[in-house]
């Protein structure tokens, strides 16, 4: 079972930047996607962005795009997601995923989960 663990998140100002890191343990393939959502109370989990382990071929949000971007480090077994000029908007918990499956933009193909990471962002 792959899993995940994460950091980074907090407090930031709307405008600033941020990254958040996601280790990954466990079989990796490089069929599994990797995906960010996010979710904001009273609302559902959305997506943000999601990059294949493999090709390391990207996929964003439009509404993030430009702003967000997603990459890996196999020699660290770690997907990050950097995000440039923050909005009030973005405030949200952070979960990084991964999953064998080609329908990246909704959760719930997702196997496995990190705990999640407070991003909070103030204007």
């Amino acid at each position: 079972q792959v899993q995940l663990v994460q950091s980074g998140g907090g407090l930031v100002q709307a405008g600033e930047s941020l990254r958040l890191s996601c280790v990954v343990s466990g079989p990796m393939f490089s069929t599994y996607m990797m995906g960010w959502f996010r979710q904001a109370p009273g609302k559902e989990r959305e997506f943000v962005a999601a990059i294949n382990w493999g090709s390391n071929r990207p996929y964003y949000e439009d509404s993030v795009k430009g702003r967000v971007t997603i990459s890996t480090d196999h020699a660290k077994n770690t997907v990050y997601l950097q995000m440039n000029s923050m909005e009030p908007e973005d405030t949200a918990v952070y979960y990084c995923a991964a999953g064998r499956t080609l329908q990246y933009t909704i959760p719930q193909p997702y196997e496995s989960w990190g705990q999640g990471t407070q991003v909070t962002v103030s204007s």
